[in-house]
C-alpha cells in the first residue's frame, strides 16, 4: 500500500499537537502520527530521492499547511506547537473533520507567507512567487515550476526560522559566509567578525584586497521588527568612525520605507533584508544542499536522417 498523500497526515498532527499543548519534538510527531495512521514497516521504509522516509516529509508538509492556516508553529528547531488559534480549532472541531475541511487546509493557505512584516519594503528584485493550487489542467511543466517555488519558499521560511534560532554570534558567522560565497574576499580568512560591546554597531569586516587596504563593514542583525532609519543612521556614523565608504546592513527581518529610502541616498550602503538572505543562501548553498533531478526530454536531432 502506497504512504498515504500529505493532506491525510494534517489532522493526525493536528490531534496529537492539541493532545500535547506544551509542544513536542518534530520526530515524536512522526512516529505518533505513523501509528495514528497505521503505516507498516515497508511504508515506513519507504523514500523519496533525498533518502528522506516519505512519511516524514509528508507529515512536514502537513505541518507546514497548519503553520500557514496559523493553527501551529515551530517555536525552535525541530519542535512544534499550536497556536492559541490551533488549540481553538481544535477544541470546536471536535470530530472528524469532513474532507472539505481537509482539502481546505491543504491548499486553502498556500500563498500565505509564514513571515511577514506590514511596515516592510522590499530591497531586493528577488520576485516571490506566491505557490498555487494544483490542477490537472496545467502542464507538467508548469506543475514542475510550480513544485519548485514552493520547494524554495518552504526552504526559504526554514531558513529563516533556523536563523532567528542559532546565537547571534553564529548568525555573524553564517553572514559573512554568505558575503564569502557572493566573492568577497580573496579567501574565508579575509571575512572576519568583529562583534562584542564597544564595537559600534559594526559586526564584520571584510578586506577586498591581500593588504586589507580596502575594507567593507558589516552589521547583521536577527531583529525580528523592522529596521527604521535611526539605525541605519547609527550604521552610517559607525562607517564614517572607521573611515570607511562601504557597508552592508543585514537582518532576517525588514527595512521601513524611510529606512529604505535613507540607504539610497547615502552611498556604499547595502541592503540585505531576510528574504533577500535566504534567497542569497540558497542560490549559492549556504546551509542549503540541493539535488538533481533528470527531466527526460526528446532529442529530435538523433532521429534526424540528414
Amino acid at each position: 500500500m502506497p504512504v498515504p498523500t500529505y493532506d491525510q497526515f494534517i489532522e493526525p498532527i493536528l490531534r496529537y499537537l492539541a493532545a500535547n499543548p506544551n509542544g513536542v519534538r518534530a520526530r515524536d510527531a512522526y512516529d505518533a502520527v505513523a501509528d495514528a495512521l497505521g503505516l507498516d514497516e515497508p511504508q515506513r521504509q519507504e523514500l523519496i530521492s533525498s533518502g528522506q522516509p516519505v512519511y516524514k516529509n509528508r507529515a512536514g508538509w502537513a505541518h507546514d499547511r497548519l503553520k500557514r492556516a496559523g493553527l501551529s508553529s515551530s517555536i525552535r528547531r525541530g519542535y512544534w506547537k499550536l497556536t492559541a488559534k490551533g488549540a481553538e480549532y481544535a477544541a470546536h472541531h471536535a470530530f472528524k473533520l469532513n474532507p472539505t475541511e481537509v482539502e481546505h487546509l491543504a491548499i486553502g493557505y498556500m500563498d500565505v507567507r509564514l513571515r511577514q512584516l506590514n511596515d516592510a519594503v522590499p530591497v531586493d528584485p528577488y520576485s516571490s512567487v506566491s505557490p498555487t493550487a494544483p490542477s490537472a489542467t496545467i502542464s507538467p511543466d508548469d506543475r514542475l515550476e510550480q513544485a519548485l517555488a514552493e520547494l524554495r519558499e518552504a526552504t526559504a521560511n526554514e531558513l529563516l526560522e533556523s536563523l532567528l534560532q542559532v546565537s547571534p554570534g553564529r548568525f555573524e558567522v553564517i553572514v559573512l559566509d554568505v558575503l564569502h560565497r557572493l566573492g568577497y574576499g580573496t579567501s574565508r580568512h579575509d571575512l572576519q567578525r568583529v562583534g562584542g560591546s564597544g564595537d559600534g554597531g559594526i559586526d564584520g569586516v571584510i578586506s577586498l584586497d591581500k593588504l586589507g587596504l580596502e575594507k567593507v563593514y558589516v552589521q547583521a542583525k536577527r531583529w525580528q521588527s523592522t529596521v527604521g532609519r535611526p539605525e541605519l543612521q547609527a550604521f552610517y556614523g559607525a562607517l564614517a568612525g572607521q573611515k570607511s565608504k562601504r557597508g552592508v546592513f543585514i537582518t532576517t527581518s525588514g527595512f521601513t520605507a524611510q529606512a529604505v529610502e535613507f540607504g539610497k541616498s547615502v552611498e556604499g550602503i547595502v541592503l540585505v533584508d531576510g528574504i533577500r538572505l535566504v534567497n542569497l543562501m540558497m542560490d549559492h548553498e549556504v546551509g542549503v544542499s540541493s539535488r538533481t533531478l533528470k527531466v527526460p526530454k526528446l532529442d529530435t536531432d538523433y532521429f534526424d536522417e540528414e
